[in-house]
């Protein structure tokens, strides 16, 4: 399918806002560290979207969110797998943050050269300061490859 035929793909309006409820309750569990819940409720409204799920950006923003719960579990393979399927997404490529956590997912399982190519790519649309808040083992790894950054 092109890539304009899944951008233009839109859920019926009952099941987005059902998606943005329960993708809100999940941000929640997230932010108050309980990854175990946050991951059961984003499953549950993943669930909600209809095949081909590719086909819809709701599942980029909700795979990522996965990822990054499993991520922060150091669920690392887990968060792979996410992470991945979101990259097949509407809007995924070129992500910043989706880059960001790939690349220091992949670093995380040794993966360094895979590593390397997700964190460039994230610097290249986010910058320097999508690091700031991150581990600078992150940035020193792309650092050690990238002429010219600070």
């Amino acid at each position: 399918m092109d890539d304009s035929k899944a951008e233009n793909s839109q859920l019926e309006d009952s099941i987005y806002e059902e998606i943005c409820k329960l993708s809100k309750t999940g941000n929640d569990l997230l932010e108050k560290d309980q990854y175990l819940e946050a991951v059961e409720v984003y499953h549950k409204t993943f669930d909600l979207i209809p095949e081909p799920f590719e086909i819809y950006q709701a599942s980029t923003w909700l795979l990522a969110a996965v990822g990054e719960t499993y991520f922060l579990m150091e669920a690392y393979n887990n968060a792979l797998h996410a992470l991945e399927e979101a990259m097949y997404c509407p809007k995924a490529i070129g992500n910043p943050f989706i880059h960001l956590r790939l690349g220091q997912t992949f670093f995380e399982l040794g993966n360094f050269d895979q590593a390397r190519d997700e964190l460039a790519r994230a610097y290249m649309g986010g910058g320097r300061e999508i690091f700031e808040s991150e581990d600078p083992k992150y940035y020193k790894h792309i650092k050690t490859y990238m002429k010219g950054l600070e």
